[in-house]
């Protein structure tokens, strides 16, 4: 009982010291290379682009270009439930991706890792929600970056617990709408 209690203080404590931003193309690419990193796994559903198709992250394919430029590996994990989008999404960026992800558990994680021939201390998971991407970087060992979460049609479960799963998108940070 006190292993697993000091296990739920642990993931606590590292929750608390993720790394939280307005977009993705606000993470400085040379403070990723200075740690270490050299892998992303990224979460496409209001992250990248928002669930309803209707907005996309200002800068993030320039970013993720530039990124790639560089040398980092990328994978996609998503838990949408349209496969077909994810699919898009892919072939738009050039990245691999894995759906459904079944984030926060660690199984797509691990694959992910296993195609980047990474380890966990080497990769960062960039996405916006708390009880997928960020649990599921903790569980994994990987560090975390927590996204706002692109303006998008509210789920239940953000209905009930809102704030403490996600970061809103600030008001005052451009929005680009897809054609």
């Amino acid at each position: 009982m006190l292993k697993t209690l000091s296990l739920f203080t642990v993931a606590f404590r590292s929750i608390g010291r993720r790394q939280q931003v307005s977009t993705i193309a606000s993470i400085k690419i040379e403070v990723l290379q200075m740690a270490g990193i050299k892998g992303i796994i990224l979460d496409l559903d209001n992250t990248v682009v928002s669930e309803d198709d209707r907005y996309l992250s200002p800068h993030a394919e320039t970013w993720i270009e530039t990124a790639k430029s560089q040398g980092f590996k990328f994978f996609i994990l998503s838990n949408g439930k349209r496969k077909h989008r994810v699919l898009y999404w892919s072939k738009r960026l050039d990245i691999p991706a894995i759906n459904p992800a079944r984030k926060p558990l660690p199984f797509a994680f691990g694959k992910a890792l296993k195609r980047m021939q990474l380890r966990s201390s080497q990769v960062v998971v960039i996405g916006d929600s708390l009880h997928t991407d960020v649990m599921g970087a903790f569980f994994s060992g990987c560090s975390c970056i927590q996204v706002a979460s692109l303006p998008h049609p509210p789920r239940w479960w953000e209905k009930l617990f809102g704030k403490w799963v996600q970061i809103p998108y600030p008001c005052d940070r451009e929005l680009w709408e897809l054609d």
